[in-house]
């Protein structure tokens, strides 16, 4: 092998070596996040916030000192939850928080919080109730998100 054709090749197992060390795939890659605080979207719509302890193959999340937030418009509530095991697949989303910026929310106890969102779910489902009223009268049908769809597999 002539002198360039090797430093090109020990250039490139270089540069491969460089790109292995920074990625890690798949649940690999939250090894970095050890000891973080995160913020977690589950598939059911909440949201916890807390420091990531733990990982496993199956990207199941081990969060500590977690609470779960509700947002009812410009305003949160804090539910602390403790030490909370999350299932990886149930997982949407996950960041890291970043205490140092500032949030445009106001915090609020928690029984109004529970309230708002209560408040908020009901008038959901009038919506969705008065929306079914209207596809019927125009004999139009549509699986509804609040009711149950009948299905083999569930």
């Amino acid at each position: 092998m002539s002198g360039a054709a090797h430093g090109f090749a020990a250039s490139r197992a270089a540069a491969a070596e460089e790109n292995t060390t920074k990625y890690l795939p798949g649940t690999a890659s939250l090894i970095e996040e050890i000891d973080k605080k995160l913020l977690v979207v589950l598939r059911d719509g909440r949201t916890l916030i807390g420091y990531l302890r733990s990982i496993d193959q199956f990207a199941n999340l081990l969060l500590q000192d977690t609470i779960e937030r509700i947002h009812v418009g410009r305003e949160y509530g804090d539910i602390q939850r403790g030490v909370f095991l999350v299932r990886g697949e149930n997982v949407v989303l996950l960041g890291e928080v970043d205490e140092t910026r500032r949030v445009d929310l106001t915090p609020v106890p928690v029984e109004r919080i529970m309230a708002l969102q209560q408040q908020e779910q009901a008038e959901k489902e009038e919506k969705e109730k008065v929306r079914q009223r209207v596809l019927a009268e125009l004999g139009l049908q549509s699986t509804s998100t609040t009711e149950k769809v009948e299905d083999m597999y569930m």
